[in-house]
């Protein structure tokens, strides 16, 4: 029972968290860019549906997330894993990500499945 409690908790601050800071300022009018965006934060639970609620900051951002995370060590000794271009990374997501039948597919699984076919 406590379990569920904590679970039930859990998710309810996982919902409302978007709603937190939604104006992208602070109060006296400065922008927050030192603090990373809800979209970075957690890369690997990102999917399309916060790509299309980011704004460009944030999408660059995780564009840089995803390659960071992507083209970190792999099982080989010494490998690393592929990763594309910023530019091509950003294409590629806004494309994907503008199917509404995309909402729900994860950021990296989208990122690393495309950089490991490789330049086109």
């Amino acid at each position: 029972m406590r379990v569920v409690r904590y679970t039930a908790r859990a998710a309810v601050a996982l919902l409302l968290l978007p709603l937190a800071g939604c104006s992208g300022e602070d109060s006296d009018g400065q922008d927050r860019a030192a603090t990373p965006s809800r979209l970075v934060a957690e890369i690997r639970l990102a999917d399309c549906a916060d790509w299309q609620a980011a704004g460009i900051r944030e999408r660059r951002d995780s564009v840089k997330a995803l390659r960071a995370f992507a083209g970190g060590p792999s099982g080989s000794p010494g490998g690393r894993g592929t990763v594309l271009d910023d530019g091509e990374a950003y294409k590629l997501l806004s494309r994907a990500c503008g199917n509404r039948v995309a909402r729900g597919f994860k950021l990296y699984k989208l990122y690393t499945r495309a950089s490991a076919i490789g330049p086109r």
